[in-house]
């Protein structure tokens, strides 16, 4: 994908200086975490040894782990970690195990508090079809093949942190739960700039998503974003509610290029988006805000297949790519593991997940598909940025 604006200090195209020293935290978190972070982590070092930087992995827990440990879900030493960090490689968090603890000290509630500590306010998630898997989407080949967007997640507001949430009991028994949903125009206005600049390195498409016939949050989302667009007249905005656009996202994918919506509908219509890249298990993310990014796959800890060698390590690979492009500011290295990825699934490497049944597939472990790819990374690295069409 096109580097959105914003998310770093530099400009990132230029690219950082040969033998700087970068510094990475790594926090593997539960479930399936530590398997697709330790691939991640090595596709990153060998990326970066080829980039010429040096780069210090400094691991921290979080979430479940971290629980465990210190009895918090992030404990002052690990965001000391993430804040002196370039940036931020997250496994997942959460899992059965934690169930039933008050709020603030679920494994979740330590990724919302880091969230909140580094200032991140957009969410970016990618979506791609990889022409070698295109017949791994439950939709048809040919409705998904050539597909390639981008969500623009709002992060920092909406649903998930509104006040006043709470939940009290009724007189006459049962109860009642409260959760708030509030936007102001900064934040509506913040994340739909960065989608518009965006927008304008790829097709000039942006679609906003909302739930304006009902909502008075999204009726002024709407405003906003129309307003904002205005300032960018190469831009084609269109608006949508959510209802029908996740009809339309399903059944006419290609038609998308870039999509800005609330925290709630991004964190749902996102999810829904693994059916046109083949599997959950594809899909990186990037969190941008004003300290540095968060880069994690979207698949969650999955600990039903914890420790079983069965999980798809290529979202953490994803993220690892998305992580030199915007904030390691090595673009070279980004298509390089983008087209490293390209390469191995041409080549028939499948977990599981990916696989449709279809001859020539070599269906494999996380462990043997992260090393496809770290063989397959020579190869996309010598081909340069067009390497396997660095996105599929």
């Amino acid at each position: 994908m096109n580097a959105p604006a914003g998310g770093a200090s530099r400009d990132r195209r230029a690219g950082r200086e040969p033998g700087r020293s970068l510094r990475v935290a790594v926090l593997e978190g539960d479930g399936i975490g530590p398997e697709v972070t330790a691939q991640a982590v090595a596709v990153l070092e060998a990326v970066l040894g080829m980039a010429g930087a040096h780069v210090d992995f400094a691991r921290a827990p979080v979430g479940g782990a971290a629980l465990d440990l210190t009895g918090l879900p992030l404990p002052a030493e690990t965001l000391d970690v993430c804040l002196s960090a370039d940036a931020v490689l997250l496994g997942a968090v959460g899992g059965p195990r934690w169930e039933g603890l008050p709020p603030g000290r679920v494994p979740e509630a330590g990724l919302l508090g880091l969230r909140k500590a580094m200032g991140l306010y957009a969410n970016v998630r990618p979506v791609t079809c990889y022409p070698a898997i295109a017949g791994s989407s439950p939709l048809r080949p040919e409705r998904v093949s050539g597909a390639d967007l981008v969500i623009f997640r709002e992060l920092g507001g909406g649903l998930y942190y509104g006040l006043p949430r709470y939940t009290e009991d009724l007189p006459g028994g049962g109860e009642r739960a409260v959760d708030t949903l509030v936007y102001t125009t900064d934040e509506i206005r913040r994340l739909a700039r960065l989608a518009f600049e965006t927008a304008l390195r790829r097709r000039r498409q942006v679609v906003s998503v909302d739930k304006a016939n009902v909502l008075d949050s999204s009726r002024l989302w709407r405003r906003t974003v129309r307003e904002l667009a205005s300032d960018y007249p190469g831009l084609t905005v269109e608006h949508a509610y959510v209802d029908s656009f996740a009809m339309a996202l399903v059944s006419r994918p290609t038609r998308f290029d870039v999509i800005v919506t609330g925290n709630m509908f991004g964190d749902i219509l996102s999810d829904l988006a693994a059916c046109i890249a083949g599997s959950l298990g594809m899909l990186a993310s990037a969190s941008l805000g004003s300290a540095g990014g968060l880069y994690e796959p979207v698949h969650g800890s999955a600990p039903d297949i914890a420790g079983r060698d069965a999980a798809n390590p290529l979202g953490a690979i994803l993220s690892a790519a998305m992580m030199c492009d915007l904030s390691l500011e090595l673009p070279k290295a980004a298509a390089a593991v983008r087209g490293a990825v390209g390469l191995a699934l041409e080549a028939g490497y499948r977990t599981c997940d990916i696989a449709s049944g279809a001859g020539g597939e070599r269906v494999v472990g996380t462990r043997s598909m992260g090393q496809a790819v770290l063989r397959c990374l020579a190869e996309a690295w010598k081909c340069g940025p067009n390497s396997a069409k660095e996105a599929g």
